[in-house]
C-alpha cells in the first residue's frame, strides 16, 4: 500500500500565500523558511520536499502569481469589440492584484533582491502581456485601433493599469478617491485614444 501524500496542493498553496505575505509585510529578511513553515503549521522538511530551496520558493511564488494572474485574464469574455475587450482586461488586471497583493508585489517589483526568475516563469510574465497584445492585434487588423505596432499599444495600456494599480495597493490615492469609476473611466478614455 502507498504512503499517504502528507505535502498536498493545499499545503503548497497555504505555503505561497503565507511567504508572499512575509515578504510583502515585512520584506525578503522575513522569509525564513523555519517562520514559514512555522506558520503554515507544518515542517521545514514539507517546505523544502515542495519547494526546493529558498530561491526555487520565491521563483514558486512568481510562477504562481502570474498563473492566477493569467486565468482571471482568461475568463474575461471577449465581446468582439477592441475598446471593451481592452478595458475589461484592464478591469481583470485590476481585480487579480487586489485578489493577490501578496503576489503582485512578487511579480512586478524587485521584492528579493538577485531574483531571477527562471525560463518558465519568465513566459508566464510574457503570456500574460501577450493576452492584452492579442486583443490590441485584432483591433489594428479590424481597423479599429491605429496603425500602430500592437506590441507598442499594449505595453502603454498595460502601463497605465500598472500604473493606477500601484498608486491603490501602495495607498497613494487620496482618501475618498471614487477608485472604481475613475479607474473604469482612465481605461475607457485611453482606449479611444488608440483609435483610428
Amino acid at each position: 500500500m502507498p504512503r499517504p501524500r502528507t505535502h498536498d496542493d493545499a499545503l503548497r498553496l497555504r505555503l505561497l500565500d503565507r511567504a508572499g505575505e512575509l515578504l510583502s509585510l515585512d520584506g525578503p529578511k522575513a522569509l525564513s523558511l523555519r517562520k514559514l513553515a512555522a506558520d503554515a503549521g507544518t515542517s521545514t522538511t514539507a517546505v523544502y520536499s515542495l519547494f526546493g530551496s529558498k530561491p526555487d520558493l520565491v521563483n514558486a511564488l512568481y510562477v504562481e502569481g502570474f498563473q492566477r494572474f493569467q486565468d482571471r485574464l482568461d475568463d474575461v469574455p471577449r465581446s468582439g469589440d477592441p475598446v471593451e475587450d481592452m478595458v475589461r482586461l484592464g478591469i481583470a488586471y485590476r481585480r487579480s492584484a487586489l485578489a493577490d497583493p501578496h503576489l503582485y508585489l512578487i511579480m512586478f517589483t524587485k521584492a528579493v533582491p538577485g531574483f531571477e526568475p527562471n525560463d518558465e516563469a519568465k513566459r508566464l510574465s510574457l503570456d500574460a502581456i501577450a493576452t492584452l497584445e492579442n486583443v490590441v492585434r485584432d483591433g489594428v487588423e479590424a481597423g479599429v485601433f491605429a496603425d500602430q505596432e500592437p506590441a507598442g499599444i499594449a505595453l502603454a495600456c498595460w502601463g497605465q493599469v500598472h500604473g493606477l494599480v500601484s498608486l491603490e495597493l501602495n495607498g497613494n490615492l487620496p482618501p475618498d478617491f471614487a477608485v472604481d469609476a475613475v479607474f473604469e473611466a482612465a481605461l475607457r478614455a485611453n482606449a479611444r485614444g488608440w483609435l483610428r
